[in-house]
């Protein structure tokens, strides 16, 4: 088996990805401090053709040479938008008929293998900080949560592997 060329690839350019449909989801980071967290989950959301990411708090904003090491462009492919206050971004969302998911621990949670989605709706996910996750008063506002089982030692995963396995299950199911 012979490894693809990048021509071979038929990659997009920035202007097709911009007029491409993309999967009704938006991807909100609630105060991510790791410039290589938010580069990551542009690279992915460019991938899976995520509709928009939110960045809300302490999360930087593109431009940066930090967020494009690992974004690699995709910083400038996908449609963000910035938010001082992550709950002023849920309430938004809320408005225009967003179901928003936090990605979160929390009691009565949706295991995330079990999550069914319907195409007719729009989503969105909020990815929580590092160490403190998803803000409380951020989960409160939620219209559920969303948990990624784990079977090992640690209850945690790296918020940008964390953003790759829910955006892959969305895409899965939206597209």
């Amino acid at each position: 088996m012979k490894k693809k060329t990048i021509l071979e690839l038929d990659r997009v350019s920035q202007e097709e990805f911009k007029k491409k449909n993309k999967i009704p989801l938006i991807v909100i980071l609630d105060n991510v401090r790791s410039l290589n967290n938010v580069g990551s989950v542009f690279r992915t959301s460019d991938a899976f053709l995520v509709k928009a990411v939110y960045l809300c708090g302490i999360t930087a904003p593109p431009p940066h040479p930090e967020i494009h090491k690992t974004a690699l462009g995709a910083e400038d492919s996908v449609e963000w938008h910035y938010f001082e206050d992550t709950n002023a971004a849920v309430d938004k969302l809320h408005e225009e008929g967003y179901i928003v998911y936090a990605i979160e621990q929390v009691e009565n949670s949706i295991i995330l293998s079990d999550l069914q989605l319907n195409k007719d709706c729009k989503y969105a996910v909020v990815l929580g900080n590092e160490v403190k996750g998803v803000q409380q008063s951020v989960v409160d506002k939620c219209d559920q949560s969303i948990e990624i089982p784990q079977f090992g030692t640690k209850h945690s995963l790296n918020v940008s592997v964390t953003a790759g396995l829910v955006i892959w299950d969305f895409f899965k199911m939206l597209r």
